[in-house]
């Protein structure tokens, strides 16, 4: 008798502790979504559904290969939780950045002297993980916060724009195409000059619908940089890639 007691202690504990996680889960995901306007979730629900809808749960990460200012470049970003992690080929070899959600780290070429770099900015860094990572079609996994701003409008177009604003990290504003309902830019408004980047060449990759060029322009550049993708995949990566590898 007592070890029939005991069983079944230990299977109700058991069921008690799964509910209690389940409510503790729903709780975070409640608190997450209720930071998000109404009026920004009508619009970024609208762009969410003219690229995908719900093929987007299905992502379990973003990889891309292409140029960036004509350097060839790769990218890993994670949209289950923050990651991100850029490889770019310079002419004095391979510069590597990564960020796992808590740091920021960089490795150059042994012939860079890179005294005189900042430091990474972290609050950068998180939002620049937010974004690649489409996470603001995410609000139950990404602790962020969105509001409406209103409709803007340039050159001859209209635009919904939502402010989006990762949690220990810098603001973006999202413009969404009134027409299309496709995001067509994203600006940086911290600087002294906002930095914009301007969104287009969407293609069907799968089940979902993404951007393949980008022109980033102001913000304190001398020319528009223009990044190209070549190929975009949805393959999940190990998440050690977002860390500074260890030492050989």
């Amino acid at each position: 008798m007592a070890g029939w007691f005991t069983a079944m202690w230990m299977r109700v504990r058991t069921i008690l502790l799964a509910v209690a996680a389940a409510l503790a889960a729903m709780t975070v995901a409640g608190a997450a979504q209720a930071q998000y306007a109404p009026e920004a979730v009508r619009v970024l629900d609208r762009a969410r559904a003219a690229t995908g809808g719900a093929a987007w749960t299905k992502l379990a990460g973003v990889h891309e290969v292409g140029t960036e200012g004509g350097l060839r470049y790769e990218r890993w970003a994670d949209p289950l939780r923050f990651g991100l992690r850029t490889d770019v080929e310079t002419p004095a070899g391979r510069v590597v950045r990564g960020y796992n959600g808590a740091g920021a780290w960089s490795l150059h070429p042994a012939s860079v002297n890179v005294a005189a770099e900042p430091a990474p900015d972290l609050a950068v860094q998180r939002a620049e993980a937010y974004v690649a990572a489409y996470g603001y079609y995410f609000r139950s996994r990404f602790d962020a916060r969105a509001a409406y701003v209103g409709v803007r409008n340039s050159d001859g177009r209209a635009f919904e724009v939502v402010r989006v604003h990762p949690n220990e990290g810098k603001a973006r504003e999202l413009w969404f195409d009134r027409k299309t309902g496709l995001l067509g830019r994203i600006v940086d408004p911290n600087g002294q000059k906002a930095l914009t980047v301007e969104v287009g060449d969407y293609r069907r990759v799968g089940g979902v619908t993404v951007p393949f060029r980008f022109v980033t322009f102001g913000g304190g550049l001398a020319k528009p940089v223009e990044r190209v993708l070549q190929t975009v995949d949805f393959k999940p990566a190990p998440r050690e890639i977002f860390s500074l590898p260890r030492p050989k």
